[in-house]
């Protein structure tokens, strides 16, 4: 069963950090690319970034410096270490798996920055 399950989200206070994890089962996961996106209320879904199944990155400018994307591939894992967190990081975080001819998501995962 294909499927990836993120987990970490949370409450957090402003300049606070968190860890998403994305644990992907039924898929070489060695295959995909593995990305974060976000999705704020009334906004649409953005990248946040993206790790190459060779381990290069991408970010969005809003989270260069404050975010890392990283993988386990022996862990079938991808994960992203989000510091100095702001409240405009609030959202909903997707994982997502992307092949040549697959593009999956997981369930998402709810990150709320509050004082």
């Amino acid at each position: 069963q294909v499927q990836l399950v993120e987990s970490g989200g949370g409450l957090v206070q402003p300049g606070g950090s968190l860890r998403l994890s994305c644990a992907a089962s039924g898929i070489i996961f060695s295959d995909y690319a593995m990305g974060w996106y976000r999705q704020a209320p009334g906004k649409q879904r953005e990248l946040v970034g993206s790790i190459s199944s060779y381990g290069s990155t991408i970010y969005a400018d809003s989270v260069k410096g404050r975010f890392t994307i990283s993988r386990d591939n022996a862990k079938i894992t991808v994960y992203l270490q989000m510091n100095s967190l702001k409240p405009e990081d609030t959202a909903v975080y997707y994982c997502n798996a992307r092949s040549f001819n697959r593009n999956l998501w997981g369930q998402g995962t709810q990150v709320t920055v509050s004082s």
